[in-house]
């Protein structure tokens, strides 16, 4: 009996059909009036012995592994102090707020740009696909962040696409991936310059640890301290040796010239070493505070506030973020202020 699969039909099946591929058909039975001949119209397929969202799984795997979108020399180191983090999340995600909790206690020095968007149900891989490449565009992004939590093979159905994958394969900065549990691997995982079990995790990857930074720097400062100690203990010993040779071969008159001069060399030396020295911890303590003044708190007590909605959290960047009657939060240096917007009035730059 012949069998008909309209191209409405088609685009609907998760998975292509292959030949030899053995499938259950839901289909109506018709009559063909101009042959008349007994047909069925397909309504829907069904994998025999395999669901159809894994099969479309392998099917895309292999195929965009055979053009090279997996393969490791591809794929991008990540920055070593990234300044601003792109993420792409639902905007009301258990990720999300795991990936603002790891940055704010790593690292709050780097800025973060959320791209909001749907992550499952129809058309949401094409969404994910905008907002990756909405955030690549954008200067000053180092890094991005594609998170989502765990779920069904249904649930993640949008990071199983080929517009996902070819988003990230094209993404100018490295794409980092936190999506689902451990065990859970999605194209997009394939396709990532990194893959992180799990949204926080891919936090903690992209951001370095604050107080790992810290004890960094506060080894290269003993470290070039005690390299200058030593110089100058070394130098200290060689004008003694000399000091000692002169005293035993040359006359009183030479000696007492020499050690003059010995001295004075001493004392230049010394002074010289002294002021490498100081120079070196005010490098140190320059490092020290251009980190701290980085850090947001640091902005906040010179008279700063950070304001937000309080209707979604956003962070209030321009006038037109809020409008007259919003309720807003403003976070200062020792305290956190609710207030109404009375008024919005724009101001013109100079």
């Amino acid at each position: 009996m012949r069998a008909a699969l309209f191209r409405s039909a088609a685009r609907r099946l998760a998975f292509e059909p292959e030949n030899g591929l053995e499938v259950i058909v839901y289909a109506d039975v018709t009559v063909y009036e101009a042959r008349g001949d007994l047909q069925l119209v397909v309504r829907e397929l069904e994998p025999r012995g395999a669901g159809a969202l894994q099969l479309a799984f392998e099917q895309l795997r292999r195929r965009l592994e055979a053009e090279g979108l997996f393969a490791a020399a591809r794929k991008r180191g990540l920055p070593r102090l990234p300044a601003c983090l792109g993420v792409v999340a639902s905007p009301t995600s258990a990720a999300l707020r795991d990936v603002l909790q790891i940055a704010a206690r790593r690292f709050p020095a780097a800025r973060i740009l959320i791209a909001p968007t749907r992550v499952q149900g129809e058309g949401a891989e094409l969404e994910i696909a905008a907002a990756l490449d909405a955030l690549a565009g954008q200067v000053g992004i180092d890094v991005v962040l594609l998170v989502r939590g765990g779920g069904s093979l249904e649930d993640l159905r949008a990071f199983n696409s080929e517009a996902v994958a070819r988003a990230i394969v094209r993404s100018a900065v490295p794409v980092v991936t936190g999506v689902g549990h451990e065990v859970d691997i999605s194209i997009a995982d394939l396709a990532a310059d990194v893959r992180a079990p799990t949204p926080s995790a891919a936090a903690e990857l992209a951001l370095p640890d604050r107080a790992t930074l810290f004890t960094l720097l506060a080894r290269d400062f003993q470290r070039a301290r005690r390299a200058l100690s030593k110089r100058l203990d070394e130098a200290t010993a060689l004008l003694a040796r000399e000091r000692d040779a002169l005293r035993a071969l040359a006359p009183s008159a030479q000696l007492l010239a020499r050690r003059e001069r010995l001295g004075a060399a001493s004392r230049a030396l010394v002074r010289a070493a002294q002021a490498r020295l100081e120079r070196a911890r005010a490098g140190v303590a320059g490092l020290a505070g251009r980190l701290e003044s980085l850090s947001p708190l640091g902005v906040l007590t010179r008279g700063y506030a950070i304001v937000r909605r309080l209707r979604d959290g956003a962070i209030v960047r321009a006038a037109g973020d809020v409008e007259p009657g919003d309720r807003v939060s403003l976070r200062v240096a020792e305290a956190e202020i609710e207030a109404a917007v009375a008024a919005v009035r724009a101001l013109r730059r100079a």
